[in-house]
């Protein structure tokens, strides 16, 4: 597959399991809210297949690819994690994280997700100029 097809195809099944878990279960597919209800021991059996999609992804690309997906990572653990824990603070902050608010929010056009989808965007520009400037 040639690589624009491969992120169509992601971007489509997003969408499309985003749809499905909310006509199926009347909720927003947050990533970050679907994990939270996981380890609380209060996810739906939908949201479990969700994210369950979201674990065998890369196993589903190896299938139809006939190699693992390649992924790069030139960050130190330390930074990792402060990373990881930012992020989470952050969708906590903001009620939700960018699949909840990039890809189901502003389908739904709603002014909040619009705000914090603006906010992602803007603060990922900064931090790549920031870690560009200072390495």
């Amino acid at each position: 597959m040639t690589g624009y097809l491969i992120s169509l195809s992601g971007g489509l099944l997003i969408g499309l399991s985003a749809a499905i878990l909310m006509l199926a279960n009347g909720r927003v597919a947050g990533v970050s809210g679907i994990a939270g209800r996981l380890l609380q021991g209060r996810q739906s059996s939908a949201g479990l297949a969700f994210f369950t999609g979201l674990l065998l992804g890369p196993v589903c690309y190896r299938v139809l690819a006939g190699s693992w997906p390649v992924v790069t990572i030139q960050a130190t653990t330390p930074l990792l994690i402060v990373a990881g824990l930012l992020v989470g603070f952050g969708s906590r902050m903001g009620s939700g994280c960018t699949s909840g608010h990039g890809v189901v929010g502003l389908a739904r056009l709603s002014p909040r997700s619009l705000v914090a989808v603006a906010t992602f965007l803007t603060t990922a520009v900064l931090t790549v100029f920031l870690m560009g400037a200072f390495s």
